[in-house]
């Protein structure tokens, strides 16, 4: 991962030490700049030691209750991470106006937004014309599909000044993307894809090609199935910490099922807490992914009160923590919802705890009905073993080869 460390950054900071007022945060500040500031001639440091001394900064603000701070310093993250773009990073901080909007990027911005929301309003009043039975549902999906596709348009060469948008190219592309990654060692397979599907020559080609569809279909179900051995590799080793399960499971949200249509950027939702893994469910809310150790877990899962099998008390605090997670998100919804856009009126949350071999002494169904028990009886919080979700993973990816 490139980290980005500039001229701006350093600005940022410097405007984060001014907020800051504990010692203890003003320090790990300076360290972080120093950091900066000590490469050779004018040029910055950054790399992974650059993330640990923010996220450093940011714990230490965390702490002491200084939660403007920990704001400022997750923008901080985002942007050396290349999640802010840089102008929105300067026209969120003020870092070259002295407080002062930046007119020119407000009215190329009221611009931008103008020709969006005027090709939006033709584009679905021609879907409505073409499918006059079509719901709101049915509008919206369409309208979301049409953004995916807007970063592969072109430019006919027949046609100056004017840009064409395919539908349907923003999936050919993940296609490609994926086959590329799979298949032929490229640097960087995201452009890649992107030149081979903004050329006409090859969308003619692959279009009408099925077999050429089948084998990046084909690239994909390998993608998963490999996806799906390295998680179970961390599952089972019985040294791995909540860490290299979380990496195992990052982009992979086709193992929790069909419900889900990808992750969440933001971990962060609600001051003091970092969530482990946001899915975004179909109908647009967050799904929050608590994860426990596996076959590193300490304690058994289950233990036996009355002649039956119940879960034990690490199993009772792991859902109790995700409560207060969906708790913290109901309490923040209408601040979440405007910053980042995310629905979490709705939220849910699975608890990933454990492994059967952790008790090898107990049968796994007993485990299992343990656990499905209580799900019956906690509202939006669902308990699963590793196991499960593997074994629940494999069958899905099993089917989807029988129908390919």
């Amino acid at each position: 991962m490139s980290v980005r460390s500039d001229f701006s950054l350093d600005l940022q900071l410097d405007l984060v030490w001014s907020e800051a007022v504990h010692p203890a945060v003003k320090g790990s500040i300076e360290s972080a700049r120093n950091h900066m500031n000590s490469g050779s001639g004018r040029h910055r440091r950054g790399g992974k030691a650059l993330i640990h001394l923010l996220e450093s900064v940011r714990k230490h603000a965390a702490d002491v209750g200084e939660w403007q701070v920990v704001r400022l310093v997750q923008d901080s993250l985002d942007y050396a991470e290349g999640r802010i773009l840089q102008p929105d990073f300067h026209e969120r901080h003020r870092l070259f106006q002295d407080g002062i909007r930046n007119k020119r990027l407000q009215k190329y911005v009221g611009s931008t937004l103008r020709i969006e929301f005027k090709y939006l309003a033709e584009a679905g009043r021609e879907f409505v014309e073409e499918h006059p039975d079509a719901g709101v549902d049915d509008l919206i999906a369409h309208l979301s599909s049409l953004s995916q596709d807007a970063l592969y348009l072109d430019a006919p060469e027949d046609r100056p000044g004017r840009y064409r948008l395919l539908r349907g190219r923003a999936e050919l592309a993940v296609w490609v993307q994926r086959a590329l990654q799979e298949r032929v060692e490229i640097e960087d397979p995201t452009e890649a894809a992107h030149r081979i599907t903004t050329s006409p020559e090859a969308i003619s080609l692959l279009v009408a090609d099925s077999e050429g569809q089948m084998v990046l279909r084909a690239a994909e179900l390998q993608r998963r199935s490999g996806g799906l051995a390295a998680l179970r590799s961390a599952v089972e080793d019985p040294t791995a910490p909540e860490h290299a399960l979380q990496m195992a499971l990052e982009g992979q949200h086709w193992i929790f099922g069909g419900r889900f249509v990808g992750e969440a950027i933001h971990r962060r939702l609600v001051p003091g807490d970092e969530v482990d893994l946001p899915l975004i469910r179909h109908d647009g809310a967050l799904h929050v992914v608590e994860l426990k150790r596996a076959m590193s877990l300490a304690g058994p899962l289950v233990k036996k009160h009355r002649g039956s099998w119940i879960p034990t008390a690490q199993v009772h605090d792991a859902v109790g923590q995700a409560v207060n997670y969906l708790v913290g998100l109901d309490e923040n919804r209408h601040r979440i919802r405007e910053d980042l856009g995310i629905e979490t009126r709705r939220a849910s949350a699975m608890v990933l705890i454990g492994h059967p071999l952790v008790q090898p002494t107990v049968p796994e169904e007993s485990i299992n009905e343990a656990l499905r028990t209580l799900n019956t009886h906690v509202n939006r919080v669902e308990v699963l073993t590793y196991k499960e979700l593997l074994d629940n993973a494999e069958r899905s990816l099993g089917s989807t080869l029988v129908n390919c």
